[in-house]
């Protein structure tokens, strides 16, 4: 396990406005507020173990999950403990995938958190997804961050950063390319609060579960 060290990170920035947006199809899935989540979800099937959420953090999150998926199986694409801290990496085990992805991290303080994300993740020339993506952290209760339909920045995915959410030059979730430092700001996608206990994190463990 990497020891804990911190290096100034300096945060990705875009030009213009906000940089491109990806897929138009984030218009489409501008809905009201989903209704409220059955009290007895179909529970999830996991084809292992997470290192990072337990079985009653699984079961929350998934009331929140868009009704498509219910029932879906989560299988671990990419987890740090068996692929290594490096983004790149991640990109590699997301191919093949077209169906959603949780992404789910435990930083050095212990704090749990992350996000849905509607597509695999990907390089990007400009942000893609739709409005089922959300953000969400255990702090230590659940807090789930939707999307609030004042812009479409998702998510986007350069050679060294993975950014979701934006708004005001700031991320919502940001990770470097490393995979081991990262950074949470308030955001306008999903008006979301910091998702760590500071607003820059190294990363303990990451996991990316593919739901089909």
């Amino acid at each position: 396990m990497k020891g804990l060290r911190w290096r100034y990170t300096r945060l990705p920035t875009l030009s213009g406005e906000e940089g491109e947006e990806g897929d138009e199809e984030e218009e489409e899935e501008a809905a009201p507020a989903p209704a409220p989540a059955p009290e007895d979800p179909v529970e999830p099937q996991l084809a292992e173990a997470s290192q990072v959420l337990g079985a009653s953090e699984i079961r929350e999150l998934s009331r929140h999950l868009p009704p498509r998926v219910t029932g879906y199986s989560w299988s671990l694409a990419f987890c740090t403990a068996r692929d290594g801290f490096s983004l790149q990496s991640l990109y590699r085990q997301m191919q093949g995938h077209g169906g959603p992805v949780l992404l789910a991290l435990k930083d050095q303080d212990g704090q749990m958190f992350g996000a849905f994300s509607s597509s695999a993740f990907r390089l990007s020339k400009g942000f893609y997804g739709t409005g089922e993506t959300f953000l969400f952290s255990f702090s230590p209760q659940l807090k789930v961050f939707k999307w609030t339909g004042s812009n479409s920045f998702f998510v986007k995915g350069d050679l060294d950063s993975l950014m979701m959410g934006s708004g005001s030059g700031h991320f919502g979730l940001w990770l470097d390319g490393d995979l081991y430092h990262g950074g949470s700001h308030p955001c306008a996608t999903f008006n979301n609060e910091v998702l760590a206990r500071q607003e820059q994190f190294c990363i303990k463990e990451l996991e990316a579960w593919v739901l089909s």
